[in-house]
């Protein structure tokens, strides 16, 4: 069975909310999960996963200049080179998540093929149009 890690900052908890129908979704499709937020976050989680789900709330000027929040951007740096490894970017916003995923892609070591989905959400659920884009790469 493949296994995910999925690591979450969270501002409101619908991020959190997020990470949880990313986790309960994963399950059901037959993916071994682990969730944590970033502060429960150890390196040694990252052994032996195939997937790794990082999600960050949108930061920025309701449309303008989004951006992850400064703490996940700390702890996205602080991680090492991903090899071998899919990973998923997710985040939850108010209006429009501009250029969000561009700037998150800025703090991960990996090659860019290597990021295979990006989700958002605006309430912290699982769309059905998000759902099948998961469920084609699990």
């Amino acid at each position: 069975m493949k296994k995910a890690l999925i690591v979450y900052n969270s501002k409101t908890g619908i991020t959190k909310k997020f990470a949880q129908e990313i986790d309960s979704f994963s399950n059901q499709n037959g993916l071994k999960t682990e969730i944590v937020s970033i502060d429960e976050f150890k390196k040694e989680s990252l052994v032996g996963i195939d997937f790794l789900f990082l999600g960050s709330w949108t930061h920025g000027l309701m449309i303008l200049l989004q951006h992850p929040d400064q703490l996940w951007v700390k702890f996205a740096d602080s991680l090492p080179e991903f090899k071998g490894m899919k990973i998923v970017l997710f985040t939850t916003y108010k209006l429009a998540t501009g250029s969000m995923f561009k700037k998150m892609k800025a703090h991960i070591k990996s090659d860019p093929t290597n990021i295979v989905l990006e989700l958002k959400s605006r309430n912290g659920k699982l769309l059905d149009a998000n759902a099948v884009l998961l469920k084609g790469i699990l």
